[in-house]
């Protein structure tokens, strides 16, 4: 006889990580047949820094049926192509990761290779040439991709910077009107069975006493189930991922609404600009080893766009996971799973992803163990494979002007990374593994854009004809740089067709 299905759903908070949750358990589980409550409270607050995503999103929304104008209007959203990466390789160098291609395979053969053979022959354009959203996001262009499958413009993805407050209020409006039931309290104790350690109850300030089948834990760092009252540990990732402080503040818009984010390397860590509709969000996400709190506060300060909005808000972290996302009938979901920091705009995504694999995999009140140890070894792959490509941002540096780039530059670092970095610097290829976030262009970018290079390239090239394969790659650029030319600039396309209301104090 089956075990009989799951009729009430919890969730311990709310913020982008919990009404994500509640959003896409109610579209498939709608309520009343399934009890879905979220618990949050007003007086904790949301960390709510996080403003840049990846292409991935556009599925959630699309499954929830949101329209993608109307979400913009509400969250101040700007459309984002990529992200620009300032100082990491050396001092003055500049690269970029942008959602996109180099292009259709040439004789079989990537187009990074062909680019490589180039570069060996003097050619010095820039790999980004090759990719129509790195061209059109450095004019600040923006549309969305082409529906003619001949044209370059067609092979891109995009995302967007938003306001994360307002994107989960936003969630939280349409949750609640598929049938979410939201109760205000916080929660001050948890009641686990005696018999198998499982949660029983949570019980909030008010006194109120509240069972469940299942427990979602969305309550940010503290992990008030999946830690505090379970006790599931965490692997702690800070020898390869050092940073562990950010302080944020947002500034006014200042200059081009750039449609991507930009990275800057700092001494300590680096700092993030993300332009939305109203205002500007920056960061510097810091190693406390190197620098005070005082002196990232100035550094910030000393590198905004325009008038801060606010004071400086400090957070403390620590990169890594807990060691099991999913233990006993509590499921850990955004910063309450772990915490990768936001170079690459990963937090949202880890989100979804882990929300959607509770759909594929969603228990009964059996709560099968294999089912939770799949769960948990799926969920461990994708964190390791996110986690290695943070990595190659910071091992791969030749700055040495710093104490904390010098560690980067010499740490020790993960075995399938080391793997990644040995082949690609052997033949030019991008050993992938089961649960890649990224695939190889995004690789590709960070090794070109760090100065790792090749010792050689695809030995099939050789039979193009030089000049055919300079008049080639000549042509590919040459269209990309007159489509991208032709788009409206970001600011223009945001104006007719999402721009938002007049900001208010509360939103800047």
């Amino acid at each position: 006889m089956p075990a009989e299905r799951i009729r009430k759903i919890v969730i311990v908070g709310g913020g982008t990580a919990g009404w994500i949750a509640a959003a896409v358990i109610a579209r498939f589980l709608k309520p009343p047949a399934t009890t879905i409550e979220l618990i949050e409270s007003e007086e904790i607050g949301i960390v709510g820094v996080g403003e840049a995503t990846v292409p991935v999103i556009q599925a959630l929304n699309g499954l929830l049926g949101i329209d993608e104008r109307d979400f913009l209007r509400h969250t101040y959203g700007t459309f984002k192509l990529g992200i620009e990466f300032r100082d990491w390789a050396r001092l003055g160098n500049t690269h970029c990761h942008f959602f996109g291609d180099f292009g259709a395979l040439i004789e079989g053969v990537a187009p990074h290779h062909h680019w490589l053979k180039l570069r060996e022959l003097g050619e010095r354009t820039a790999i980004g040439d090759y990719s129509f959203p790195y061209v059109a996001g450095k004019l600040s262009r923006f549309a969305p991709p082409s529906t003619d499958p001949r044209s370059p413009a067609t092979s891109y993805k995009y995302a967007y910077h938003f306001d994360a407050g307002l994107y989960a209020r936003y969630l939280r409006t349409h949750a609640e009107k598929r049938g979410v039931r939201r109760l205000e309290g916080k929660v001050v104790d948890v009641q686990l069975r005696s018999e198998d350690g499982f949660i029983q109850a949570i019980k909030l300030a008010s006194g109120e006493r509240i069972e469940a089948d299942f427990f979602i834990d969305a309550s940010g760092f503290r992990g008030v189930l999946i830690e505090q009252a379970l006790r599931t540990g965490y692997e702690d990732w800070s020898h390869w991922l050092p940073c562990d402080r950010a302080v944020a503040l947002p500034c006014e818009l200042q200059g081009d609404l750039t449609p991507y984010t930009v990275s800057t390397a700092r001494a300590a860590g680096w700092q993030w600009r993300i332009p939305l509709q109203h205002r500007i969000g920056n960061g510097y996400v810091y190693c406390s080893r190197f620098i005070g709190d005082e002196e990232a506060a100035r550094t910030l300060l000393d590198h905004l766009d325009g008038r801060p909005l606010a004071e400086p808000r400090f957070l403390s972290f620590t990169a890594g996971h807990r060691r099991k996302f999913w233990n006993r009938n509590c499921l850990a979901v955004g910063l309450a799973a772990g915490f990768m920091e936001p170079l690459e705009s990963t937090s949202i995504q880890l989100i979804q992803t882990a929300v959607a694999r509770l759909i594929e995999m969603f228990p009964d009140k059996g709560f099968d163990p294999t089912l939770i140890e799949e769960y948990n070894r799926v969920s461990r792959n994708e964190f390791e494979r996110i986690r290695d490509f943070l990595i190659l941002h910071y091992c791969a540096t030749q700055r040495d002007d710093s104490p904390l780039w010098s560690y980067c530059r010499t740490m020790s670092i993960p075995e399938s990374l080391r793997y990644k970095i040995d082949v690609f610097s052997s033949c030019g290829r991008v050993p992938l593994y089961s649960e890649e976030s990224y695939q190889e262009p995004s690789w590709v970018s960070i090794f070109l854009g760090q100065h790792v290079y090749p010792k050689r390239y695809d030995p099939i090239i050789d039979n193009i004809e030089i000049e055919r394969l300079q008049s080639g790659m000549l042509q590919r650029r040459s269209t990309i740089r007159a489509l991208a030319e032709h788009l409206p600039t970001h600011r223009d396309f945001i104006a007719r067709y999402c721009a938002a209301a007049p900001a208010t104090q509360e939103s800047q």
